[in-house]
């Protein structure tokens, strides 16, 4: 392709501005010399001040015919040439009209098209003749060409356009194997350098876009002999026109291309090629300095996420162009697009240094946005933040809320490293009082809002969380996906699971295809959640699509921030869909999937864990701790892994305890909202004698639970008292979890301070494979035939013998009713029970009848003096049961 030079000042130079470039033959002679006739011609129009009207055209044409040798198209291309420069466009263009290019084309092709002789005498000859054919075609086609000109300058686009499309079209027919390099007269080659320019331009004032593609594509990659400045005004020409003309083009013909050339799919390339090359010639110094193409090429490799190319073009721009601090700015925000965020952080520093620009706004905002993704660099954010507010130049209202705003979220992230949880606790309350103060300053800021939200949920505080995330679906319109996803979340934490998927289904009716990711794991998770693990598989495989879709689409344009801007990646998704398929015992497939994903990521310490999760299941146990050290290896503060291993040893011995409660310790100083660490911690104090402590880790485990943050990070898989259940999702299903900490408190606290509900009926409900099913469906032939979804552990199947003959008296769901005791009844006895107590077994029983009747069955209390007491019926001297 070819490439484009502007004019010396970096201003783009438009054809149509620039009448004098058409200078008249009289009044210079610095331009390349003419025929000898054609000065005579000049001369005598030059001392002749009548002015040509309609009436003496003719008149003028003969006499010049006549007195100076000149053909009929010669004759009319002088007279219309100074009635235009004269201003007279509407007379030059009645002078024009006369002139048939085809015919003037026919006479010049065969002189200019001929191969040069070999002879040396005839060389002398073959130049004279080719040089007046020359002269001859260029005062014809330059006629044609102000013809053009003075057809836009009447407001005729499309006419101007054909016009000048004519003289291209005749050029080529002239020159079928492209202008030479040599032996072209500079009038001529002039004439067709500015006839290629301005095609295009009386294409796009015309509509017709997609001729004005056409015209630029043909403008480059024929052989016009174009000079560099004329080509890098045409080709900066073309990329603006792509970049922001708003018309899709279609790749260029194959035909065109060399073999083993790039070609660009779609106008987003095929600019970014254009400004490359306009680039490489400026470093090359074909052409002077344009920053407008850097403005230009910055836009469209952001565009498409290659800002690490772009630092690449910044950091070959020589010393001198740009400041040195402005320079590391850009810089900066190319590597913090990047991901790179240590080596913007770096020039950040450099540029905010005492002797550099240590008060530069845009700087410490920037480095302050980069700390606060960093728990680790949170500390430093909040100091670059506090610099930028303190500034006495930050006066502006905007700039001051979005200070406030990175220091907010420096505070929070800082809080989650803190060492005690007294400096927690102020760093949380110094974090919403920043975001609060921010907020009063620009409250229709949707990141603002959005974060606040965040910093709400994380602090348990749901319903500041809702309405923030209500306030920012109102904000944006409900057009930013984010703002579902928090409040689906946030619905789910409370445990609105049904709204929480209403939620999730509406916004994925009004989100793209494209961007449905995240809000398609939302709902996988939520189904697995309700107990509909094919349909979460199902939604994991749809996820899984349209990630690898995304992928074969975007290629290499694909990058890491796909992932930071509410993508997911193709890793994530193998990783979901294994511990899915693990917490339905499915272990091939969760072996599969595992497989797959520490193919896109070798070295995780997710996947590692899943696989450690999958040796304990098999009751592998060294295996699985070699696992999940290996996992701590790789990610050295990575918290599911202290906590299996932590529960791991816990179950090893007393001489583990110590250790295990080290690792436990440790996982709740790195995130103390870590639920399964209280409840494993609680298991290790139990089993180390210390009660009190036990049961206030039990306590907070339990509490957690309740009110789990709907954060993404926390939408991974726990695991339960004993095993790890990889499916399992503790934001949306609370009852699966929560009864085994009620359960250990019961152990260790007094009856009478825990309600009778609170035992583990609900956990193994939750357990069965139909939790609907009625009682008698799973008495079968005097015994229970309940079907499990897994198997039970040790404790859980202590708990279903104890609990077995008491089951039928809960109160189950049943869709649109309460299941009754009184099947279970009719199913042990076949029978009804007797009249007297039809008003008992028609009840909805309450938790302490259901005690009752148990001990009543088991005749652990006299029973009739108990009917009595409760003024049930008959007359206290007979038994229920029996």
């Amino acid at each position: 392709m070819a490439a484009a030079p502007e004019s010396d000042n970096g201003s783009e130079v438009g054809p149509t501005g620039d009448s004098g470039a058409f200078a008249s033959p009289v009044k210079t002679r610095e331009r390349a010399p003419e025929s000898e006739a054609g000065a005579s011609a000049a001369t005598a129009s030059e001392s002749s001040e009548t002015r040509v009207d309609d009436g003496n055209i003719q008149e003028a044409e003969s006499s010049l015919r006549e007195g100076l040798s000149l053909n009929y198209e010669e004759a009319r291309a002088l007279l219309g040439r100074l009635e235009y420069q004269r201003g007279n466009v509407e007379a030059a263009l009645r002078v024009f009209d006369g002139i048939d290019l085809q015919a003037a084309i026919q006479r010049f092709q065969p002189s200019l098209s001929e191969k040069p002789s070999s002879k040396r005498n005839n060389k002398l000859r073959s130049d004279s003749s080719n040089s007046g054919s020359q002269h001859a075609a260029s005062l014809v086609l330059e006629a044609i060409y102000l013809k053009a000109m003075s057809l836009q300058k009447l407001g005729k686009a499309i006419e101007a356009a054909q016009q000048c499309k004519s003289v291209l079209d005749a050029v080529e027919s002239i020159f079928q194997r492209g202008i030479p390099d040599v032996m072209v007269e500079q009038k001529l080659q002039e004439t067709v350098s500015k006839s290629v320019e301005l095609l295009p331009e009386l294409w796009k004032q015309a509509g017709a876009y997609q001729e004005a593609l056409a015209s630029y594509r043909r403008a480059l990659l024929s052989q016009w002999n174009l000079d560099d400045e004329c080509c890098t005004r045409i080709q900066k020409r073309f990329s603006v026109f792509l970049l922001y003309g708003g018309v899709e083009a279609s790749p260029p013909s194959l035909a065109s291309q060399t073999e083993g050339s790039f070609v660009p799919k779609n106008n987003l390339e095929e600019a970014i090629l254009l400004l490359m090359i306009l680039l490489k010639k400026w470093y090359l110094g074909k052409t002077h300095w344009d920053p407008s193409v850097m403005e230009h090429l910055t836009f469209a490799l952001s565009l498409c996420g290659q800002t690490s190319v772009l630092a690449k073009h910044f950091e070959e721009v020589l010393p001198g162009i740009y400041p040195r601090t402005e320079r590391w700015y850009s810089l900066a925000l190319c590597y913090s697009a990047a991901s790179d965020n240590e080596a913007a952080l770096n020039l950040l520093k450099k540029s905010l240094n005492k002797n550099e620009s240590p008060n530069d706004i845009n700087a410490l905002l920037l480095a302050a946005k980069i700390c606060s993704s960093d728990y680790y660099l949170a500390s430093e954010g909040v100091e670059y933040a506090k610099r930028a507010i303190t500034d006495d130049e930050l006066l502006d209202g905007h700039l001051r809320s979005v200070a406030l705003h990175l220091l907010g979220s420096c505070l929070a992230n800082k809080s989650k490293i803190a060492s005690s949880d007294h400096q927690r606790s102020l760093l949380q309350a110094e974090a919403l009082k920043s975001l609060g103060e921010a907020f009063s300053l620009d409250r229709h800021n949707p990141d603002l809002i959005f974060d606040m939200g965040v910093e709400y949920a994380e602090q348990r505080n749901m319903q500041a969380a809702l309405k923030c995330a209500k306030q920012f679906i109102d904000t944006t319109g409900g057009s930013v996906s984010k703002g579902w996803r928090l409040l689906s979340l946030v619905l789910s934490a409370q445990q609105r699971y049904s709204e929480a998927e209403v939620v999730t289904d509406a916004a994925l009716d009004e989100t793209a295809k494209w961007e449905q990711g995240p809000l398609l794991r939302i709902r996988a998770k939520l189904k697995a959640a309700q107990s509909l693990p094919m349909e979460a598989v199902e939604a994991y495989r749809a996820l899984l699509a349209l990630v690898q879709a995304q992928r074969k689409a975007y290629g290499s344009l694909k990058n890491g921030t796909e992932e930071r801007d509410n993508k997911v990646s193709e890793f994530e998704v193998w990783q979901g869909l294994a511990n899915l398929y693990a917490s339905l015992s499915y272990c091939r497939d969760a072996e599969i999937c595992l497989q797959k994903a520490k193919a896109l990521k070798t070295y995780s310490a997710t996947t590692l864990h899943a696989e450690g999760d999958m040796h304990e299941v098999g009751e592998q146990t060294q295996h699985a701790l070699a696992a999940y050290l290996n996992a701590l290896s790789t990610e050295v503060d990575h918290v599911p892994s202290k906590v299996s291993i932590g529960a791991l040893l816990s179950k090893q011995g007393p001489k583990y305890l110590p250790v295990a409660r080290s690792f436990l310790s440790d996982a709740l100083r790195l995130e103390p909202t870590n639920r399964m660490a209280w409840f494993y911690l609680g298991q290790v104090h139990k089993h180390d004698g210390r009660l009190a402590e036990a049961a206030d880790c039990f306590q907070a485990a339990s509490m957690l639970e309740e009110s789990e943050p709907p954060l993404f990070r926390h939408l991974e898989l726990p695991r339960t008292d004993e095993r790890s259940q990889s499916g399992y999702s503790p934001v949306t299903d609370l009852k699966r979890t929560i009864q085994p900490y009620r359960a250990q408190i019961g152990e260790l606290v007094p009856h009478h301070q825990m309600g009778v509900e609170d035992n583990l009926s609900e956990m193994l409900l939750q357990c069965f494979a139909n939790p609907n099913a009625r009682v008698a469906d799973i008495w079968v032939n005097g015994r229970w035939a309940a079907g499990f979804r897994r198997a039970l552990g040790l404790i859980e199947r202590e708990d279903w013998d104890q609990m077995r003959m008491y089951l039928p008296f809960r109160q189950i769901s049943d869709g649109d009713g309460v299941f009754l005791t009184v099947s279970f009844y009719k199913e042990i006895f076949k029978s009804c029970p007797k009249w007297e107590v039809m008003d008992i077994w028609k009840a909805r029983v309450p938790a302490k009848i259901m005690i009752f009747l148990w001990q009543v069955a088991h005749n652990r209390i006299p029973s009739g003096d108990q009917v009595l007491k409760r003024h049930g019926p008959g007359d206290g001297q007979m038994c229920m049961v029996w």
